[in-house]
C-alpha cells in the first residue's frame, strides 16, 4: 500500500485546526493531533460528505446513533454534517474509548485499541481479548489479538485490519 504520510501536502490541512483543537482538548497538550487526521483519512479521505453504505456521517464516519449518544454528553456539538463537530465527536469518542484501554501495553497498541474499537465495536475488541485468554496469550497485545481474530464470531476483522494498517502507515510511511 503506498501512502502519503499524514503530514504531507497531499492530504488538504483545511480541517487542521478542529484536529489540534479538539485533540488538545479530549486527549491533552502534546498529544499528536496527527492520529486524528490520519484516522479521518482512513475513515473517508477527509471528505466531508462522505457517507458509507452503513449510513456513517462525514469525515469521522460517525454513526448518527453514536452521534445522538456523544451529544447528550456535549450539548455545544451542532450538526453531525458539519465537519467541526462531525470532527470534534469523532476525537471525542475516540478518548472514551481510549480510557477504556488502560493496560500496561505499548502506545502504539493502545492507539490500535481505541481504533480497533471504533471501526468494529468496542464489544468485539473484547471478544478478541477473551479468545487470547483462552490460547493464553497476553490479551493486552494488538499482535496477539490480530493473531486470534478469525475465531472472534461476527467480527470482519479483515476490514478492521486495513483500517488499522492505513492508519498506522499514515502515521509511519516507512
Amino acid at each position: 500500500m503506498d501512502i502519503e504520510p499524514v503530514t504531507s501536502r497531499h492530504w488538504t490541512k483545511k480541517y487542521d485546526v478542529y484536529f489540534k483543537k479538539y485533540a488538545k482538548r479530549y486527549f491533552g497538550v502534546g498529544f499528536n493531533r496527527h492520529w486524528f487526521k490520519a484516522q479521518a483519512i482512513a475513515e473517508s479521505n477527509l471528505k466531508k460528505d462522505a457517507k458509507s453504505w452503513v449510513n456513517a456521517k462525514g469525515i469521522m464516519q460517525i454513526m448518527p446513533k453514536t452521534y445522538n449518544e456523544l451529544r447528550k454528553k456535549n450539548a455545544l456539538f451542532g450538526d453531525i454534517n458539519e465537519p467541526r463537530w462531525n470532527i470534534a465527536a469523532g476525537i471525542f469518542y475516540d478518548s472514551e474509548l481510549y480510557q477504556k484501554w488502560q493496560a500496561e501495553r505499548p502506545m502504539n497498541d493502545r492507539m490500535n485499541f481505541t481504533f480497533a474499537s471504533y471501526n468494529a465495536g468496542f464489544q468485539t475488541i473484547l471478544k478478541g481479548q477473551k479468545v487470547c485468554k483462552k490460547y493464553s496469550l497476553n490479551e493486552n497485545l494488538w499482535r496477539n489479538i490480530e493473531s486470534v481474530a478469525p475465531k472472534v464470531r461476527g467480527w470482519r476483522y479483515k476490514e478492521t485490519f486495513g483500517y488499522i494498517k492505513k492508519i498506522n502507515l499514515l502515521m509511519n510511511p516507512e
